[in-house]
């Protein structure tokens, strides 16, 4: 039986895909729902759907970035959009990710019908695997892994002055931890701290610019609590001390 899992903000549309579709005709058994993305990425993290159902519009919600991180962490999982949003360009988008369909509500019983019997007919011609044990292969250069390390990347370049964490930026890209450590690494060369403090050197070299700002200030300023650790991690990187750098670039003495 390939298992399913139904991801929509509407109670409604969860509880009547359940009903009107003859799931097990199709070889199917309903074994998740869920009522947003986040809760969505992990209830399909827990079961390892072959199917999903949901929605892209939900609120608060970025659902290309959920679908990338679907398609990304679990490449052979099926999954069909069920929305009412009509923008042509943004289902293109959701397509090049890697959608098998892509449907707008409310949709008709022989749409519903014919995507679970594409998924379906997909997944018989695919080796046997189960999704649970494609769960440890490396990122693939992919279409939703490369929007994936770039809206990482993007995250982490906008909250780099945050007290920000590996499990954060994962949670946003709606994979796990794992996943995103190894995407990292083949997209952008360089695990997460040092993308991170990357980032947080270039901002505080910008600052060091600035002559009335203090060391701390600046360390602070970049996401630092502490200004030691600041201080290792700026002189790691350039080669120098924060105050050294800013003296040879400043033209202070």
């Amino acid at each position: 039986m390939y298992r399913v899992a139904i991801v929509d903000d509407e109670s409604i549309i969860v509880e009547g895909l359940q009903r009107v579709i003859d799931w097990t005709a199709h070889g199917c058994q309903v074994v998740a729902t869920a009522n947003d993305a986040l809760s969505g990425a992990e209830v399909i993290r827990k079961h390892r759907p072959h199917i999903v159902f949901t929605d892209i519009k939900m609120p608060g919600e970025d659902g290309l970035t959920m679908l990338a991180g679907l398609k990304g962490e679990f490449p052979r999982t099926q999954i069909t959009v069920l929305t009412g949003y009509r923008d042509f360009e943004y289902a293109q988008k959701a397509i090049r990710l890697g959608v098998s369909r892509f449907l707008l509500k409310p949709s008709k019983m022989d749409e519903l019908e014919e995507a679970v019997t594409y998924m379906t007919g997909v997944l018989d011609t695919q080796p046997q695997e189960d999704p649970v044990d494609a769960e440890k292969e490396e990122p693939a250069d992919n279409s939703a892994n490369s929007f994936l390390a770039r809206q990482a990347q993007a995250y982490i370049t906008e909250h780099y002055d945050q007290r920000l964490s590996l499990q954060e930026v994962a949670d946003h890209c709606y994979v796990s931890q794992w996943y995103l450590s190894k995407l990292l690494h083949k997209h952008l060369g360089m695990p997460f701290y040092d993308l991170l403090n990357g980032v947080r050197v270039q901002k505080a070299k910008e600052l060091l610019e600035d002559p009335s700002l203090r060391i701390s200030e600046i360390a602070e300023r970049v996401g630092y609590a502490d200004t030691a650790h600041f201080s290792r991690v700026f002189k790691k990187s350039e080669g120098v001390s924060a105050g050294d750098w800013r003296n040879q670039h400043c033209g202070r003495s």
